[in-house]
């Protein structure tokens, strides 16, 4: 059983009453009276980080993940609650001088303030972190509109490739290698979007467990379906020159998740809009496909031509029996 079986067979029904959690069925709890928007987030060692080798960009790759979920809401992170949890093993005081800096470092850098936590014993490390923000609406899951154009920020797959560094499961040349680990730990929030998104976008998720797991997210239980071109995926120059030298495929490498940018569904008629906002405001945004009214049904096309349908192992918690979950996709 996977963590989003969870959340619906055992606790979507205790929020009936409680319309500001959103179902339990969004990226953050949006109290419209009150203009309150809250996310909150684990991440575990060996999880969502491979070790704790490098404390200081951790702590800023776990802030930035978190914050993420507000501002693909259109909300502006305000204040944090950091609470971690360790032994003297991860804690000694050059470690927490390391995160106490780079802390203080995120919070110039996004305008956001430390609030207060917690500090428990543990035999590995973990954190987790409450992000805080004020709006008067957010942009939902579950809103898309028929026809809607599919939009994405910034470039995919950097991360990924960054991870499999730090596994050493692959090895390229130092400068390209340190390029990939930079964008894992330190990934290029699309901060200014965030007060503009709410002219223009329809639905949004940030991309955290891969593009196409997430946009069957933010569809949901909606009657549509998407298609979308894998030519049109924005990548950088360097995993360009990453894929020619190598036997990898763009299509497995931008749907593995950890991009943390914004992926969003606007009517075509902004779409003049959004590309004059994209040069004004120095923020890469992408067209890469469409709504459509089948329901259910995610069609692919790269070079002119649909692909078939296999299945794409896509990133979630799974409980009980396997780590992960086989995503049917039209891949």
């Amino acid at each position: 059983m996977n963590e989003f079986e969870i959340i619906k067979n055992y606790f979507q029904i205790i929020t009936n009453n409680n319309p500001s959690a959103l179902n339990l069925n969004d990226d953050v709890f949006f109290d419209k009276k009150n203009k309150l928007v809250l996310s909150i987030d684990t991440y575990n060692e060996g999880i969502h980080y491979h070790n704790f080798m490098y404390p200081k960009l951790i702590i800023k790759k776990i802030l930035r993940s978190s914050i993420s979920d507000l501002i693909c809401k259109g909300v502006k992170p305000k204040y944090f609650f950091l609470s971690g949890s360790g032994n003297k093993k991860y804690f000694t005081k050059k470690n927490l001088k390391l995160i106490s800096k780079s802390l203080n470092q995120e919070q110039k850098k996004f305008d956001i303030k430390l609030s207060g936590g917690d500090t428990v014993f543990s035999k590995k490390s973990s954190f987790t972190v409450v992000s805080v923000g004020y709006s008067k609406k957010i942009i939902k899951r579950n809103n898309v509109k028929k026809g809607d154009d599919i939009y994405v920020t910034g470039n995919l797959g950097d991360s990924y490739i960054g991870l499999k560094v730090l596994k050493k499961q692959i090895n390229i040349n130092n400068k390209l290698n340190n390029y990939f680990i930079k964008k894992y730990f330190l990934p290029n929030l699309p901060i200014k979007l965030q007060k503009y998104l709410n002219k223009f976008a329809n639905s949004s998720i940030d991309i955290s467990d891969g593009l196409f797991s997430d946009m069957k997210k933010l569809i949901n239980n909606q009657k549509y379906g998407f298609i979308i071109n894998v030519d049109k995926i924005p990548i950088s120059s360097n995993l360009h020159c990453y894929i020619s030298k190598s036997n990898h495929k763009v299509l497995n490498l931008i749907s593995r998740g950890d991009d943390y940018q914004v992926l969003f569904t606007s009517s075509k008629t902004k779409r003049s809009y959004i590309k004059k906002l994209s040069k004004r405001i120095n923020q890469k945004i992408t067209l890469i496909g469409e709504i459509s009214n089948r329901a259910k049904e995610f069609q692919i096309f790269q070079n002119g031509k649909l692909l078939k349908p296999l299945n794409y192992e896509g990133y979630f918690h799974n409980f009980w029996k396997v780590k992960y979950c086989l995503l049917c996709l039209f891949l």
